[in-house]
């Protein structure tokens, strides 16, 4: 089964303040080609799959500030 996300609520998610800053260096790796999945290191060349892994990191970079304060 696969799961359809609406660009709506992926335009949302990344319209919060915080994960702009994340999603504009990752989205920069990818347009030069730097950016790596996994742990493969393999290039991303998809750029649906770019986007995830930003908004990825910029969860896990939100739990790390809550666990500090």
């Amino acid at each position: 089964m696969q799961v359809m996300i609406s660009r709506s609520s992926t335009r949302q998610q990344i319209e919060k303040p915080g994960k702009k800053k994340k999603i504009k260096k990752v989205m920069g790796e990818f347009k030069r080609g730097t950016l790596k999945k996994g742990k493969s290191k393999k290039k991303v060349t998809n750029r649906k799959q770019a986007i995830a892994i930003a908004l990825s990191e910029a969860r896990k970079l939100k739990k790390r500030r809550k666990r500090r304060s």
